[in-house]
């Protein structure tokens, strides 16, 4: 899968690698000035690194390698340096990648940069685009071959469902009489009340 985004941590070591390398050939056409004097750490592992037998075996992962007063030839190019060191009174010649190098310390200036072994970077890649897929993944829709049962839904309620109906009383027609309100119809039983006669408004 390509890479499509800037992959800022492994520019920032490749940088920070080449100011090494400049200190490097600096000391290696010029010597070290002062104070100065540097300590080198490398994956013994790493593709490139030269090394004897018998120092591998002492330095199985990593080793670290002072470069002060006992050095010499040595030699910085693009990507890597070689170095003559002496390991307890034997003299050896080492090579190291600079993608090899894991820490640069300069202890008269407290200066030190640590770096990611070379194989770690290319890890760190690989899950980054790793990562960027799962994440792509997590945000598509689930996917479902049968939809779910729908679920009843409460009918909503209708306020005119249940409503009485409103009855108009029915209107008396005109008979042009006056109708007393406590007169009852006509065979009503007496209850105390006055029953109204049609003759007493009759015309005498």
């Amino acid at each position: 899968m390509t890479v499509d985004y800037i992959r800022y941590d492994i520019l920032t070591q490749d940088a920070l690698r080449s100011v090494v390398r400049t200190v490097l050939t600096d000391a290696a056409t010029k010597g070290l000035p002062g104070e100065h004097h540097f300590f080198i750490s490398f994956d013994t592992q790493a593709d490139g690194v030269v090394l004897s037998a018998r120092l591998k075996g002492q330095y199985p992962k990593e080793m670290t390698i002072v470069l002060q007063h006992q050095f010499w030839d040595l030699i910085v190019t693009e990507d890597r340096f070689e170095v003559g060191l002496s390991f307890s009174g034997i003299a050896e010649r080492l090579v190291v990648p600079l993608r090899a190098i894991t820490g640069f310390a300069d202890p008269s200036v407290q200066f030190g940069l640590q770096f990611a072994p070379s194989g770690d970077e290319e890890g760190a890649a690989d899950d980054a685009v790793a990562e960027k897929a799962d994440k792509k993944t997590a945000r598509a829709p689930a996917r479902h071959e049968h939809a779910p049962a729908p679920q009843a839904m409460p009918a909503p309620a209708n306020p005119a469902a249940k409503a009485e109906p409103k009855v108009k009383p029915k209107t008396e027609p005109k008979t042009g009489l006056k109708t007393d309100p406590a007169a009852k119809p006509a065979g009503a039983p007496a209850t105390g009340g006055e029953v109204v006669r049609l003759d007493r408004f009759r015309k005498k």
